[in-house]
Formats: structure tokens, C-alpha cells, sequence
């Protein structure tokens, strides 16, 4: 699989993540390079950092760029920190890489506000994804595919599937951060319509449905919808980490989440729960059934 090139670059290297999708990619190189670093991480990216027992850089985003040799940063959605350090960055004259972790949206995870702010290198960690990165910045952009060492250690600790496994179904949560034009979060109206489907999918009559919360999510977001649908078996999935959670399951259903990514590699039976109304799944997996495709009679 290769080493994370982060020893590659000049010193001390400033990092600087939010979301979890990237700063687990991230995180995990970090933790076998062996460059000086800054790590600024923010919201669910320093509670991983945590997790991984890495030193948090405890200043502000300025102290962490000045006199830095370079800077890699997440393309997350949530925050603008990420944007801000690659404008700071160049403002500085550092060199800066940007890491892509989804196969969606590139230009706009570099956008904020009316402004633009691109790096001079992109890492990405599949083939489909330096496809698209090169198509979308140009094939002379500075595109580079670096190991996922996330992935690889969490398909290493998911069990396979035996007779032993339980009739679990873990569902996977993400903020839609849409409604689609009908007045209700898009995570709601997937988690509808995945109920709706639900007697189509021919699974076990005891399968218990476990809901995990994407690290945005805020306690007791799911509890009043859990309460409207109490004749389905639902519980919340309390598993440390993705591994842990999918060792127990058979099942996997999702939006767009690289939790399904992770599922499909580790042998998991997967769905897809975005409804027909909703913009297409940009997942470009082979393997993922997408119920928005099923028939829709009764």
C-alpha cells in the first residue's frame, strides 16, 4: 500500500482539519509520519486526534501557519477552516495540499463565500476519485493517489460474516443538508422512505435496525423519530467506531456515507436509501442497491 507522504514535505507541516472523512485520512497518516507537525483540528477531527492520541496544536490558525513549511487540509463542508488555512496559506506563500476524501463537489469544497481558493496539489486515495479530480482541474493539475491507511486498519478489524453474526442492520447517518423542496431534513425523508421500502427488501422477520449518528449530529436528534416508528426494532449503535459497528452487523444502509464505502469492502450487504426525489447517489461503487430505484408500487 505505500507510506503517507507526508514525510515528503517541508517542515514543520501545518494540518489543519474539521470534518471526519478527510481528517481520518489524515489522522491515520499522521500517526506514521515522522516530520515535524501542527496539528489544528476542529470539531469532529480533534475528537478523533484524540482518539488517536496526537498532540492538538492548542493556538490559534495563524500560529499554526506562521512559520510553517507547508500545509495539508481537509475539503470538508461543515466549517470554513479549512478554506481559511489554504487562503492564509497562500497569502504566506506556503505550499498547500488539499486532501479529498468523497467523489462529489470538488470545486465547491473550495469555495466559500463567492471565493476560490485552490491548493497546488490534491491527494486522493482511489482510482475513480484521481479520474475525477484530474478531469475536473485539469489534467496537468497536481494529482497524486496516496494510501487510505484509515480504510485499510478498519477492514482489519471487522470480523467477516458468519453464523454467528447477528440479524442486525447498522444504519448509517449523514446531515442531507437539503430538504429537496419538502419542508423536512433529507435524512428524515431517507429514513421514511428506507421504512417505506422496507418490507421489499425480503430481510430477516427478528433484524433489528440500529441507527448510528454521524459525529455532526446532536444527542437525541433521532429519539422523537425513533418514538413515531416503535413498531420497528430500533436502537442507537454505541459502538466506539466504525469497525466495532460493523462487526455486528449483516446489513448496511445509507445515504452517501463513506461508511457504506467501508461496509462494501468488508462484505456487507449495502443500500443506498436516498428516495427518487432526491438528487442521485454520487457513490460510484459497483454493488450498492439503490432503493430509490425500486419500484414504487405498493
Amino acid at each position: 500500500m505505500g507510506s503517507f507522504p507526508l514525510d515528503d514535505l517541508p517542515g514543520p507541516v501545518a494540518v489543519v482539519c474539521h470534518d471526519a472523512g478527510t481528517a481520518n485520512i489524515l489522522l491515520w497518516g499522521l500517526r506514521e509520519a515522522s516530520v515535524p507537525f501542527r496539528l489544528y483540528a476542529a470539531g469532529p477531527a480533534r475528537r478523533i486526534a484524540e482518539q488517536l492520541a496526537l498532540p492538538v496544536w492548542e493556538e490559534d490558525l495563524d500560529s499554526a501557519l506562521n512559520g510553517a513549511g507547508s500545509l495539508v487540509s481537509g475539503t470538508g463542508w461543515a466549517s470554513s477552516v479549512e478554506h481559511d488555512a489554504r487562503a492564509k496559506a497562500r497569502a504566506l506563500g506556503l505550499p498547500s495540499i488539499a486532501v479529498l476524501d468523497h467523489w462529489a463537489n470538488y470545486q465547491e469544497r473550495f469555495e466559500r463565500q463567492g471565493q476560490q481558493v485552490l491548493p497546488d496539489r490534491y491527494w486522493v486515495t482511489d482510482e475513480i476519485a484521481l479520474e475525477r479530480a484530474r478531469r475536473i482541474f485539469g489534467a496537468d493539475a497536481a494529482t497524486e493517489l496516496v494510501p487510505n491507511l484509515y480504510l485499510a486498519r478498519q477492514l482489519s478489524m471487522i470480523r467477516p460474516i458468519d453464523a454467528a453474526t447477528p440479524n442486525v442492520l447498522l444504519y448509517v447517518l449523514e446531515p442531507a443538508r437539503s430538504d429537496w423542496g419538502r419542508g423536512i431534513d433529507g435524512e428524515f425523508q431517507a429514513l421514511d422512505f428506507f421504512l417505506d421500502r422496507f418490507p421489499k427488501l425480503a430481510l430477516p422477520n427478528d433484524l433489528v435496525i440500529r441507527l448510528r449518528p454521524h459525529p455532526s449530529d446532536a444527542p437525541g436528534k433521532y429519539a422523537a423519530w425513533m418514538d413515531r416508528n416503535s413498531g420497528f426494532l430500533i436502537e442507537l449503535d454505541t459502538a466506539p467506531d466504525m469497525a466495532a459497528a460493523l462487526s455486528d452487523v449483516r446489513y448496511v444502509v445509507g445515504c452517501e456515507s463513506y461508511g457504506l464505502v467501508v461496509a462494501l469492502n468488508a462484505g456487507r450487504k449495502v443500500y443506498c436509501s436516498l428516495p427518487p426525489h432526491a438528487p442521485a447517489c454520487r457513490l460510484p461503487h459497483d454493488g450498492i442497491v439503490h432503493l430509490g430505484s425500486m419500484m414504487q408500487t405498493p
